[in-house]
Parts: C-alpha cells; structure tokens; sequence
C-alpha cells in the first residue's frame, strides 16, 4: 500500500526517468476490477493523455500526483505502479497502461482497491483527501513541528483515542498509515493501543522525534520493505514490526514480536519495549 515514503520514493523515480516523455498510446480500464475509481469515464483517458509530456511528480500522502502538460494523473494508495522496459513484456493485468515515445510502459495495477483519476490540467479535482493531502504539511517538512503534531493530538475527541487510531485514521496526518506507524511506535517504546491521554510529558517528544526520524528514514531509503518502487524492486527500509519479523526475536531486546488483531488490522508489538 501506498504511504508516505512510498509516494515520494514513486514521484522522485518518475522524475528521474519519466519526465520529458510524451504519451503515445493509452489503455485505461483494460482489467475490470469491482474496487478500481475512476474519474469520469475511463474511455476518456486516451484523449486526455495522449500527445500529453510528463512535466513533473509528487508524492501527497498516500496519492503519487502526475503532472503532464494537457492533463493530470492521480494514483492512491493500492495502486501498484510499474515502469516496464521497451523490450520487456507487457503485464497481463492493469487498469491504466500508456506507452511512451521511447518505447516504455508505465502501468497501474490494483491488489484490493485502488483510485486512478484523470483530468483536463486545466480542471479543478474536488477530492476531500487530495484536497487534505495539498493542505496539510508533511511530516517531512520543516512545517511539521512539535509545536503543529501537539496541537493535532490535543482535541478531547483525539486523546480519548489509542494511538494507532489517532495518528493512522481520518487522514490527521495524511500518508501516515498502519504499517510505517508499526515501526514509529517500536522505535519509541509505545504500543498501538495505548490511549493517547496517557502519554508522559516524556513520551510526546519523543512520539514526535521516533515520527519525524523513522518516516524521513523510510523515504531517505527508497521505501519500506514490505512494499516495492516503479521498478518492481523491495523498498530499502528494513520493516521490523510486519508479518515477516511475527515470531522472530526483537532487534533491541530479544523479545519475541507478537501479532494481534486490533481495529479491524493486525498490529506487531514487542511486549518488553513496548508494555501496555
């Protein structure tokens, strides 16, 4: 799934090997998919891409914002996205294919569900969390302080939550989701179900400081693990609290890492370093 280093990693690679490529050819809605969004009509997608250069992309969220020059492209988290080779195989499945004047082609694919949006560039999208993405600031900015993440968890509706609830549900932090939140609250010793209203003037800070650092981390270094870049290629975070390290030993104490099932998702906890 698409968050926060994901999307970065995705837009900075499209940057460096997609952009000043123009659309040859499109086809869009090829693999039907009961779960694949669209913006208006799918069929439509060949008159606003093709002829269309690749200016620029970023990462907003759990989105991967494509600018070309007669349109725009937004891809969501559950969208796989591909850049394939010229003289490599055309995937079986996708729901946006295009080709590009040197012969490459950039696939979308779903796994569950997943948005692939088109638009006229000169056409406003309403789209509550794309418009909450361009809004608030990102954890890897500047903008982001401690002063900004305290003020986000204050509310009395906000401290009656478990953490993973209040930093990984309603987009309060845009891009931040259950699996890069695993390893921010291992990595300063807090467990997903613990209430927010019984952080420590100690702990808060250093919510804030394991938030910044892990997620800078992650993108810094292509990605988590557990999910894979354009070139079909394992992120290079190494993800502790994930499926892969469930019944292994803890890196920092030995502890075996224990999986339970908590609001509808699974969580991955050490019980030394992070006691409930």
């Amino acid at each position: 799934m698409i968050e926060l280093p994901e999307s970065n990693t995705l837009a900075r690679q499209i940057n460096e090997t997609l952009a000043g490529k123009t659309v040859t050819s499109v086809v869009a809605a090829a693999s039907p998919h009961k779960f694949a969004w669209y913006h208006g009509d799918p069929a439509d997608y060949a008159n606003r891409l093709i002829g269309s250069e690749i200016l620029s992309a970023r990462g907003l969220g759990m989105f991967v914002e494509i600018s070309l020059t007669e349109a725009m492209l937004l891809l969501s988290d559950g969208v796989n996205l591909r850049l394939h080779p010229a003289a490599g195989p055309i995937p079986k499945k996708h729901q946006l294919l295009l080709e590009l004047d040197n012969g490459s082609l950039f696939s979308t694919s779903l796994s569950m569900y997943g948005g692939v949006y088109c638009w006229e560039a000169d056409v406003e999208f309403d789209y509550s969390y794309y418009n909450v993405a361009k809004e608030k600031p990102s954890p890897l900015t500047e903008a982001f302080d401690q002063a900004y993440f305290e003020a986000l968890l204050s509310p009395d509706a906000v401290q009656k939550l478990s953490l993973k609830a209040a930093l990984a549900t309603e987009q309060r932090i845009p891009g931040l989701g259950n699996g890069s939140l695993q390893d921010i609250l291992w990595q300063a010793n807090l467990h997903p179900k613990r209430k927010t209203n019984t952080l420590s003037d100690e702990e808060l800070p250093a919510l804030f400081t394991s938030l910044k650092q892990t997620l800078d981390d992650m993108t810094r270094m292509g990605g988590r693990s557990t999910e894979k870049n354009l070139f079909g290629q394992p992120g290079g975070y190494p993800v502790v609290m994930c499926a892969a390290y469930n019944g292994r030993p803890c890196p920092k104490c030995g502890t075996i890492i224990h999986k339970e099932a908590f609001m509808g998702g699974s969580i991955y906890t050490c019980r030394s370093c992070q006691p409930l």
